[in-house]
């Protein structure tokens, strides 16, 4: 059955909720908020990957979020931690993590290999290509489900010489990152290309722009019929959407998504199975 993570976001500045949590007390609150709307892992993140996003010294980062995870694995929550620092990664499985979650798959850090084959925990491996204030410039692709898995290949080669065994492994497609809106889609509609490494995958969509892209252009077609502008994408019909390409990548055997919404997602599943049977 696939999972659900959901997203604790102790930052000032993430693109969707930057602040919401900022204070521990809130984090938390929220983490056991996402846990009873079903959530199977709580993703704890400290540093905005958002396009454009200035970097976080990795000693307020850990500040941030090692509270954060001490309390919610002490509820006896599976936690994983967002994070481009070999440093932070280490503190966060100190305090209970028991995944690390990098989107750079190990290039942001020389060091992240490393420090995830000593700690134990599985590795989840994102498809990057460069930081966030340039990201956009690197999106340059033929096929682009199949570049993916291509070099998501190169970082699991890179996890196995580190010493990180292939059941600890979970690929991220990346969507969002180095991708245009169109390419996230080409992603999307080529996931066999990614799940046929013979990994988990974990797909995270939730409320990024090419979903309020997609539901702007369509709205904006209907305004124009009608002779009046498109309206602003709400954070509920993002949340919608997002749960809609949860379901959607349950076809293709995805191992779990990555929502701010758990409820809505947890909906969508639960009737993308009734349907299934």
């Amino acid at each position: 059955m696939t999972g659900i993570w959901g997203i604790v976001n102790v930052t000032t500045d993430s693109f969707s909720d930057g602040g919401r949590y900022i204070e521990p007390d809130h984090a938390i609150a929220h983490g056991l908020a996402l846990r009873d709307a079903g959530a199977t892992v709580l993703d704890i993140g400290g540093e905005s990957t958002r396009p454009g996003a200035a970097r976080v010294d990795p000693v307020i980062e850990q500040r941030r979020v090692v509270p954060v995870i001490e309390s919610l694995a002490g509820h006896g929550i599976a936690v994983s931690i967002d994070t481009l620092n070999a440093s932070t990664a280490v503190a966060a499985v100190r305090a209970g993590a028991r995944i690390v979650n990098d989107v750079s798959g190990g290039l942001a850090d020389p060091d992240m290999r490393a420090a995830v084959a000593e700690s134990g925990a599985d590795f989840a491996i994102g498809h990057w290509r460069g930081p966030s204030d340039d990201m956009y410039a690197r999106a340059e692709y033929r096929r682009t489900s199949r570049e993916v898995a291509a070099e998501l290949r190169e970082r699991i080669g890179e996890a196995a010489q580190a010493g990180i065994a292939p059941a600890r492994v979970i690929l991220d497609p990346g969507i969002g990152f180095a991708k245009t809106g169109d390419q996230n889609w080409d992603v999307l509609r080529g996931l066999a290309d990614v799940t046929a490494l013979g990994y988990r995958v974990l797909i995270g969509t939730s409320r990024k722009r090419f979903l309020g892209a997609a539901l702007r252009q369509a709205q904006g077609s209907d305004r124009q019929a009608q002779g009046s502008g498109a309206e602003d994408i709400s954070e509920e019909r993002l949340d919608l959407a997002t749960a809609v390409t949860s379901a959607l990548a349950v076809r293709h055997d995805v191992w779990a998504v990555r929502v701010h919404d758990v409820a809505a997602t947890r909906d969508a599943l639960a009737i993308a199975r009734a349907w299934e049977g």
